[in-house]
């Protein structure tokens, strides 16, 4: 009887992670279903959402809609208000897909110079010319247990580069640093911080 505590956190290890897993694909296939849902076929809105982003971006690329595409797009970022939301969610979306990925680039950045503590993010600017401060690389720190983070400009000497995957970087950062990953490493005193460690 003293074990059953134990035998049922043993349990929700293994269920909650499973199940929560389960139940947000879930929710998320379901959510899409329902933008162009067909009464009695689940399922086949998402394929219908699926063709229809398909559709769009093979016109995108065609010679005779780009033109037209590059006007819209003008209009929207020249618009108030409109525009700062246009452009910002293009470009988030830019960072994640596409030739232009940002998030490919983790990066422990030294807090001071006095205590050698780390803060673990993504580089997604190595010079920051049009502010004129080209010793500046842009950093982006994802949050622990949140779809959220910060931007901070640090200068390049207190940058060092990881060479992990940015899959593993970003799963590191949004587990609170519980999940493992193989190896992150940590420069040690007098190392080269500009180096690439791994």
């Amino acid at each position: 009887m003293r074990n059953l505590p134990n035998y049922f956190l043993s349990g929700l290890l293994v269920v909650a992670p499973i199940a929560l897993t389960i139940y947000i694909l879930i929710a998320a296939f379901t959510w899409l279903d329902h933008l162009f849902y067909v009464e009695g076929v689940p399922g086949l809105g998402l394929l219908l959402l699926a063709a229809l982003i398909t559709s769009i971006g093979f016109l995108a690329t065609s010679f005779l809609v780009r033109p037209w595409l590059t006007i819209t797009q003008r209009m929207l970022h020249r618009m108030p208000l409109v525009g700062i939301i246009y452009s910002s969610i293009k470009d988030l979306f830019a960072a994640f897909v596409g030739d232009n990925q940002k998030f490919n680039r983790p990066v422990l950045v030294r807090i001071n110079a006095e205590l050698p503590a780390y803060r673990m993010g993504f580089a997604t600017q190595e010079n920051i010319v049009a502010l004129d401060q080209p010793h500046l690389v842009a950093v982006y720190y994802p949050h622990s247990y949140n779809f959220s983070g910060e931007l901070q400009l640090v200068p390049v000497e207190s940058i060092t580069y990881l060479n992990i995957s940015s899959s593993e970087a970003m799963k590191f950062i949004v587990s609170g640093g519980v999940s493992s990953i193989r190896g992150v490493p940590v420069p040690r005193e007098g190392e080269s911080n500009d180096a690439r460690v791994g």
